[in-house]
């Protein structure tokens, strides 16, 4: 690869994809964001007019042609290459036709991205959650990502709904009363918790979004030594290690390198605390990188296998 020539890396979410514009050696030297890309929940057509707008835009800031990109990683919600390949290539290719475009998923370049190379075991905990690793003969496992309907234990969206459901427990005295009641409502400016009832069911779109984001209120509440919401997030925890366990011992890992993602995880809180202490780690892990130079290591090392993913590799 000339001097000249440079990576791409694009990180494409739920609300958000993200888009770098990199030297062989990591330097950014442009980006861009934009919005919404998972083709699940808007769309093939419209997740591919906005991922490629904002790689437009992205090469347009680094002051770079498309035909100066050798290599592209992409990772996209919603569209693993795993089943989803050939339409990320072809999104990619459209605005790049002639860089190497290297499919992923959005789990896999955060496991890259966080620990700085493909090796280790990710565990994500946002709307959704899963478990990916990949062990050191580079065979891979995932664990849960199943949506919010059939899994996803242990998410935000999973959390905000045993919080909910604790709730209507206590209104009918089926349940302990809890702190939840009062927290929950009032984020839902809802007065009474019969209210849910069409809050939840005569909604145009489904509420997945706003239960997950109650989930912060169960931690808060849990931080705040409420029993129900302390129980729920033990709950969680239990989850999110038996899922991480589960990618373990499918490849045969003892003691890998582990990274958290999603905003469940990301921070210092009393879920983020308890799977630390069930996955016997001395500190929450913080990644080395984002997500979507993730994307990036996964494009240099596809172009230029001799690179390796990391100074300790």
């Amino acid at each position: 690869m000339s001097g000249d020539r440079c990576l791409v890396g694009i990180d494409g979410g739920g609300s958000t994809v993200r888009v770098v514009v990199a030297t062989l050696a990591l330097d950014v030297i442009g980006q861009s964001e934009g919005g919404a890309a998972n083709p699940s929940a808007i769309g093939r057509e419209a997740a591919a007019a906005t991922i490629q707008a904002t790689l437009r835009a992205a090469l347009d800031a680094a002051g770079v042609l498309p035909d100066r990109v050798a290599s592209v990683g992409i990772g996209v919600a919603g569209a693993a290459a795993s089943h989803s390949a050939a339409w990320l290539r072809e999104v990619v290719s459209a605005v790049t036709s002639g860089a190497l475009i290297v499919p992923s998923a959005d789990y896999e370049i955060a496991l890259v991205g966080a620990l700085g190379r493909r090796r280790g075991v990710l565990v994500l905990a946002g709307t959704g959650s899963l478990a990916y690793g990949v062990n050191a003969r580079g065979r891979s496992a995932l664990a849960g990502g199943w949506g919010y309907l059939l899994g996803d234990e242990g998410s935000g969206y999973w959390l905000g709904l045993e919080g909910l459901r604790a709730v209507v427990r206590a209104s009918d005295g089926r349940g302990p009363v809890t702190a939840l009641t009062s927290l929950l409502l009032r984020e839902l400016e809802l007065p009474d918790a019969r209210d849910l009832i069409p809050w939840l069911y005569r909604a145009e779109t489904p509420r997945t979004s706003v239960i997950a984001q109650v989930a912060e209120h169960v931690l808060s509440a849990a931080e705040q030594s409420d029993t129900v919401a302390r129980q729920l997030v033990d709950r969680a925890a239990d989850e999110l290690e038996q899922t991480a366990r589960t990618v373990m011992r499918a490849l045969n890992m003892r003691c890998p390198a582990i990274a958290f993602a999603g905003g469940l995880l990301s921070a210092d809180n009393p879920l983020s605390a308890a799977l630390v202490a069930r996955l016997g780690l001395p500190a929450r892990p913080v990644p080395r990188y984002s997500p979507v130079i993730g994307a990036v290591l996964l494009a240099r090392e596809r172009l230029a296998p001799s690179v390796t993913l990391s100074d300790d590799d």
